[in-house]
């Protein structure tokens, strides 16, 4: 399998003019880097689709829209106290979706991994609320296109940003053909994703939390996918593997708390590989979420890309590692969600 990245310049634009961490330069940075890097000629570049509004319907409250297309009507404003609207916002965030439909069309017909590159993200985005820096659930819409065009019935998100995905959960909350797995640092921002936030209804299950203390690193996050994930992807057999991919748990990341090193996300990203193999007929469909420490942004990013290439290269590791109090706690969670899902 190939890998391709979805992108476009027009991504820049959502853009308020002031100093805020989901800037265009974290786009900008990441480019010039994978451009520059040992596997730029590996790489596949692909534009987004330009879609319309019924895309979004899928997902998202008409009212809402009409919410946003009016902030942006208006010369732009603020959601929340973090999330800002542009006088671009709207149609930068509606192609924000189609980058995202154009990587999962790239992951589940042409059969190549994929990675959307792009802004606003989403996955504070619930059905009739923008938050969190996030205007429009690019994931959760780009698996509903799936759905509806390609026959996609059962899909894995996998959420490792470190905040809670609260949106995307909120929609796929009673849905069994979508399995929402996220670990995060808890307590935090949004102050949801608790273990016991399992689904409602036919969705009951579906949905798996994992909260993690701050000071976890490469190793927790690690043991949590081994222990958890593993079990979880085997009993759900999904057709394909979406990926929330934030990477503001990196050591460095201004907004956190978490000790993760490129090196954490590369054997991450290896073992949904190895799940992909065994479970999945098209390949691993990922967007970009937070992650706020430019450096740190693309040294995550490259180990990740690397690792769908089979390009492995020396990884950097963060110094800092878990206390025994933060492990204990830990291994803790993870018996309580194993309890709770009959893992075993």
């Amino acid at each position: 399998m190939g890998v391709a990245l979805v992108y476009s310049p027009r991504y820049l634009l959502h853009n308020k003019g002031i100093k805020h961490p989901e800037s265009p330069q974290r786009l900008a940075v990441l480019v010039k880097g994978l451009q520059n890097s040992p596997f730029a000629g590996e790489i596949k570049w692909l534009d987004p689709l330009e879609i319309d509004e019924e895309v979004l319907l899928r997902v998202h409250t008409k009212s809402y829209i009409n919410l946003l297309k009016a902030y942006a009507f208006l010369g732009g404003g603020w959601l929340d106290e973090d999330t800002f609207v542009s006088a671009n916002s709207y149609d930068i965030a509606l192609l924000a979706v189609g980058g995202a439909v154009r990587a999962i069309e790239q992951a589940w017909k042409a059969r190549d991994h994929s990675f959307a590159l792009l802004r606003p993200p989403g996955h504070h985005a619930s059905q009739s609320r923008g938050a969190g820096f996030c205007l429009l659930n690019n994931i959760a819409c780009a698996i509903r296109y799936g759905q509806e065009h390609w026959g996609l019935k059962k899909v894995l998100v996998v959420d490792w940003d470190l905040h809670h995905g609260n949106g995307t959960q909120e929609i796929f909350y009673e849905d069994p053909s979508v399995l929402y797995f996220s670990l995060h640092q808890f307590p935090w921002y949004p102050g949801t994703g608790k273990v016991e936030e399992t689904g409602k209804g036919k969705g009951k299950g579906y949905t798996v939390n994992v909260p993690l203390p701050a000071g976890c690193g490469d190793e927790e996050y690690i043991a949590v996918f081994e222990e958890v994930l593993i079990p979880i992807a085997y009993r759900f057999q999904p057709d394909l593997i979406a990926v929330s991919a934030g990477f503001d748990a990196h050591f460095a990341d201004p907004i956190g708390g978490m000790f993760v090193s490129p090196y954490g996300y590369g054997m991450m990203t290896r073992i949904l590989k190895e799940l992909n193999e065994e479970l999945c007929e098209g390949g691993i469909f990922a967007v970009l979420e937070g992650g706020y420490n430019l450096e740190g942004l693309l040294n995550s990013v490259q180990a990740v890309i690397g690792e769908l290439l089979d390009i492995r290269f020396p990884l950097q590791r963060g110094e800092r590692i878990a206390d025994d109090t933060t492990r204990q706690k830990v291994n803790e969670v993870i018996v309580e969600v194993k309890d709770l899902h009959s893992l075993g």
